[in-house]
């Protein structure tokens, strides 16, 4: 998915602009200045085309020049971050200094920009809108966010650019190394690849970029993607820690297997299973990798016992492979590169329909769905229908009323069945109309 910022000066309705993008209160708005103190993101979508949207605040808390400095900043950082900018102005106040300033780094940028006029409440106001062709930014587009007047039209603008910016098919693995700042992730990335490719200190946040290196194994080429190290929203002081988020955000969509990073001295953290959680939503495929355990083999808990206990932390995701790995020392890194390529292709298989009606509907049919609501839940069918992640969709007569519970005892049942070791699964559930 494209990136698409919004920039602009303090106060011309960013975050309610953004808010009306992805249709819900998601930033905080106020007419005070300086309101949006934590950068926020999201995905929008618009014409059945999906983009990531940031909403970069105006004012930097720390920054000592309150105004020139983070405006600067901000609107930088999405010159070179995004593929389209939305440039925010005021309908009311007119063209301001701020406003000039910004637009001359934007005409100095190759980027597409969209110039959105906000505050026009009525056609009286579009009027006033024209004074913004000063800016050399093309036709401006008037707007009010705060009722959605005319939003459409400029987010057609805005999706015309991101259509035509289509990647060729690449058919090499991609493998994103995420997780927390300074687990080892850069460390881990300079040990496949041979060489130092990444920066490594032990400083959290050194890596800012999403960065793609290309490694040879035994003749294949894998593409690997460093990325910066995820933290929660409340501690992402500063825009580039927001852009170091988003990229990596973009990393896990465009990758086809996620290593999530953990450091084994501290254990699974809390950050580390939104990071697991964010690649299995996106259906990725998920190698958990304990890093530093040199240090750990010299404690008294065995391997066993520390690899059952991350289990018990993330429940329902018993499919997950753990590795355990030292990047300093390079001690079984490489099986993390063999375990990627099993885990592809268990994502890329398809599973003959036969073999689900007779193996799956057989252990289903022994033990069946609950009665709800004095109903009787019959499935009659089972097939794969999509690869790349794994689809699979069941024909039965209540949909609506499957139990969660059964359907997690599906997922189970499937997986004794099929090696899906590493691989997130989706089912859905259609009407089939049998007798009652």
């Amino acid at each position: 998915m494209g990136l698409v910022a919004i920039v602009g000066r303090p106060n011309v309705g960013k975050s309610t602009l953004f808010n009306r993008v992805i249709e819900e209160r998601h930033a905080i708005v106020e007419s005070e200045p300086g309101v949006t103190r934590d950068r926020l993101y999201a995905k929008g979508e618009w014409n059945g085309k999906s983009f990531h949207l940031v909403d970069t605040g105006g004012i930097v808390p720390d920054s000592d020049d309150v105004f020139e400095k983070a405006i600067r900043e901000q609107a930088m950082l999405a010159i070179d971050e995004a593929d389209v900018i939305i440039f925010v102005v005021d309908g009311r106040d007119g063209i301001t200094p701020i406003d000039s300033e910004i637009g001359g780094m934007l005409r100095a940028s190759s980027k597409t920009v969209v110039l959105v006029v906000n505050k026009c409440d009525n056609a009286k106001a579009d009027l006033g809108a024209s004074e913004f062709y000063e800016l050399g930014l093309g036709d401006p587009f008037p707007i009010s966010a705060l009722n959605g007047r005319s939003t459409g039209d400029f987010l057609d603008a805005v999706v015309i650019h991101l259509q035509g910016d289509v990647d060729l098919e690449d058919k090499r693995l991609k493998i994103a190394i995420v997780g927390r700042p300074n687990v080892g992730k850069s460390l881990l990335t300079n040990g496949l690849l041979g060489k130092d490719r990444m920066v490594v200190t032990n400083v959290a946040g050194t890596t800012r970029d999403a960065v793609d290196s290309v490694m040879t194994y035994y003749g294949e080429e894998i593409v690997l993607i460093d990325t910066a190290g995820l933290r929660r929203r409340s501690h992402i002081k500063e825009s580039i820690e927001l852009y170091s988020t988003v990229r990596t955000s973009r990393a896990i969509d465009r990758c086809d297997v996620a290593i999530v990073v953990v450091d084994a001295t501290q254990g699974l953290e809390t950050q580390d299973k939104r990071v697991i959680n964010e690649v299995e939503v996106a259906r990725k495929g998920i190698i958990i990798a304990l890093n530093k355990w040199d240090l750990i083999e010299k404690d008294t808990m065995t391997a066993d016992a520390f690899i059952k206990k991350i289990y018990e932390d993330l429940p329902m995701m018993d499919y997950v492979p753990i590795v355990t790995i030292s990047a300093l020392s390079k001690q079984r890194i490489t099986k993390l590169v063999e375990v990627a390529k099993e885990i592809q292709v268990r994502r890329c298989t398809r599973i003959p329909t036969h073999e689900l009606n007779e193996n799956l509907m057989a252990m289903l049919e022994r033990t069946p769905p609950p009665a709800v609501k004095a109903r009787d839940l019959r499935i009659n069918y089972v097939t794969q229908v999509k690869t790349e992640p794994p689809l699979f969709a069941f024909f039965l007569n209540h949909p609506e009323l499957l139990p969660e519970a059964y359907k997690r005892f599906m997922e189970r049942q499937l997986r004794k069945l099929h090696d899906l070791v590493g691989v997130p699964i989706s089912f859905v559930f259609r009407k089939k109309n049998t007798r009652e």
